[in-house]
């Protein structure tokens, strides 16, 4: 495929303009071209840019590197020593490149519009079958090889003729929309064609298998190895040139002349197809001619019907209108029902129609966008060791620091001294602990309280106690206070 980069390249025109500088060469059957030659060629062609040697160097060497063009050395044009030096480059088409250009040409060239059945052809393919039968016998190989391959050119043009006729009236009986005066202006012409066509077909058929036949009774292998000994194609050896022209007769003999039953009583020659494919296209052109008519006839058409629409639109007197027209016609307007049920089923259930219901809240995005709202991807977690670390460390010394106060409230006691504020702190805790169960039971000699590794008891006293605290004095009548080391390392409970 790198040799069509010509045809889709930035410079495709001027590409396409070089290559025809070399066919039109060709013609006057002059191959190897310089770039001046080139140059000098182009202005000739009537239409073609002008460009100098130098302009042209550089499109030459892209050709080349794509393998459109073969390049070669050509000393003859050196007038001293230094010019035989750098020798000139002449260029040629390759053989791949040459058929890349031609089909591009072919392309460029081709009225798509143009299809027809080749009913000339069916006589001429009689008379050279019965021209080959008679070079056979005779055993003239040259006069066979020509008839034959006459034959297979002649067929080839009928099957691409018949191939492009019924795929361009394909397209126009599936057309929506047939234009009656450019269809009613042709009909004629297009049923006799056909018609003419299918009969010449049915008419030549069995002369033509008739033929085949004769030709089979002369020697097909004789035939065979005549055709390829004259074939010039060098470089296929004998046997292959033989294989391909047996294979080309068994594509001609096919057409016309059946292998054997299908099984259904059709033979199924293509020849037969093709008749029967004509015929389906008459019943197809006489359907849309029917159509044609009665749209004629009727006065509307999917034409007016939109010349009409859109005359509509253009005399739409606000935007909103126009939009209220289209959503009408075409029926394209966004979509807005939801599959929601209500929360309470017992009040509006689901069979209820939406008419009678009341409307339903929901929610902005499953309104916008047709999706239930979802409480989304959880946030990053943000996490801070060092400080994690700082509070650790301020419990830590705190628990430390609230230890050494209990132990030495433990040791010195709560009588005849003041107790500092983390003393204090302890006393607190202990007696929160303690009040706990600080209601009198029948058999209770009182309660305590553990904190910080020391035991607060408390005790019915009938007199008071007085502690001297760094906040003030603690008065708690009836009430006396021991504190010890706790014995068991549970802290922070109260119990009796």
């Amino acid at each position: 495929m790198r040799l069509f980069s010509f045809a889709t390249a930035d410079k495709r025109g001027e590409y396409l303009w070089v290559l025809r500088a070399f066919d039109h060469a060709r013609g006057a059957y002059v191959v190897l071209l310089h770039a001046s030659e080139v140059a000098d060629t182009l202005t000739r062609l009537p239409g073609a840019p002008q460009r100098t040697a130098t302009e042209v160097g550089p499109l030459l060497e892209q050709l080349h590197r794509w393998g459109v063009l073969e390049r070669s050395y050509d000393g003859s044009r050196a007038a001293t020593l230094a010019e035989y030096r750098n020798r000139h480059f002449v260029y040629q088409f390759s053989q791949a490149g040459y058929h890349a250009y031609r089909t591009v040409t072919e392309v460029l060239g081709a009225r798509l519009d143009e299809a027809a059945l080749s009913r000339l052809v069916l006589p001429e393919l009689l008379a050279d079958l019965e021209a080959l039968a008679q070079a056979n016998r005779a055993g003239d190989a040259e006069r066979v090889y020509r008839v034959l391959n006459r034959l297979d050119t002649a067929l080839c043009e009928l099957a691409d003729r018949a191939a492009h006729f019924y795929l361009t009236l394909g397209d126009l009986v599936r057309t929506t929309e047939a234009t009656p005066k450019a269809f009613l202006a042709h009909k004629d012409a297009l049923l006799a064609h056909m018609r003419e066509f299918s009969m010449d077909l049915a008419r030549f058929a069995p002369r033509i298998a008739a033929a085949i036949t004769a030709v089979e009774d002369t020697g097909i292998e004789e035939l065979i190895a005549r055709a390829g000994a004259c074939d010039e194609r060098v470089l296929l050896g004998v046997d292959e040139r033989a294989a391909d022209w047996r294979s080309r007769w068994q594509g001609l003999r096919g057409w016309f002349v059946a292998a054997a039953d299908s099984g259904d009583g059709h033979l199924g020659t293509e020849a037969d197809r093709l008749r029967e494919a004509t015929m389906s296209a008459i019943a197809a052109v006489l359907s849309l001619l029917r159509r044609v008519t009665e749209t004629r006839r009727g006065g509307v058409s999917r034409e007016s019907a939109l010349r009409h629409l859109a005359g509509w639109f253009a005399a739409a007197p606000t935007v909103e209108s126009a939009h209220a027209l289209y959503d009408v016609v075409f029926g394209l307007g966004r979509p807005r029902h939801l599959g929601l049920t209500h929360p309470d089923a017992d009040i509006i259930p689901p069979h209820r129609s939406w008419w009678e219901a009341p409307p339903l809240e929901i929610a902005r995005t499953l309104a916008e966008t047709g999706r239930p709202p979802t409480p989304g991807a959880p946030s990053r977690i943000q996490r801070n060791d060092a400080g994690i670390r700082r509070l650790r460390q301020a419990q830590l010394d705190a628990q430390r620091t609230r230890a050494a106060a209990a132990a030495g409230l433990a040791a010195a006691g709560l009588d005849e001294r003041v107790l500092d504020e983390r003393e204090t702190e302890v006393l607190l805790r202990l007696l929160d602990a303690a009040s706990t169960a600080w209601v009198p039971v029948s058999g209770r000699t009182g309660t305590s309280g553990s904190d910080a590794g020391v035991t607060l008891t408390v005790r019915e006293h009938p007199g008071s106690t007085v502690v001297a605290t760094a906040r003030g004095l603690l008065h708690l009548n009836n009430r006396r206070l021991e504190i010890r080391e706790s014995t068991r390392g549970r802290t922070g409970s109260g119990s009796s």
